[in-house]
């Protein structure tokens, strides 16, 4: 969010994962793991109005598989591009920054919407605590 009150068109990620959970064992599903990926690139494109590129590192380390799935999201939460193997792979797309433009200006006009004043539990809170 902080990028997006900043007005960054464009975020790079870059992330090093294993293709499943060694908490989970290995019968956490790879095809879930990389959705899971995804879904999250795709909806802090949409909530902050802005490209994401977000870049995996593919192929076998140290005896473990990892992720991949490497993809490009417009500022709709669209992937306009994405890697489909698990090796190493160049994904491209033509990014237009006034697609932002939109987003920025009307659904998440973060001047005229958001509401900082009930933000203090994000902030100042750790942990669940179950309503009275």
């Amino acid at each position: 969010r902080v990028l997006g009150l900043q007005g960054v068109e464009l975020v790079l990620i870059g992330y090093n994962s294993a293709a499943y959970d060694p908490n989970g064992g290995t019968a956490e599903d790879a095809k879930l793991r990389t959705f899971h990926s995804t879904l999250v690139v795709q909806a802090n494109a949409y909530m902050n109005a802005t490209w994401a590129v977000s870049v995996a590192k593919a192929g076998v380390e140290d005896g473990s598989g990892l992720i991949g799935g490497s993809c490009i999201v417009d500022p709709n939460g669209l992937v306009v591009a994405q890697a489909k193997t698990l090796e190493d792979e160049v994904i491209v797309a033509d990014i237009d920054f006034d697609a932002c433009r939109q987003g920025k200006e009307k659904m998440f006009n973060f001047a005229a919407h958001r509401r900082p004043q009930w933000y203090r539990p994000i902030v100042e809170q750790v942990g669940a605590i179950a309503p009275d």
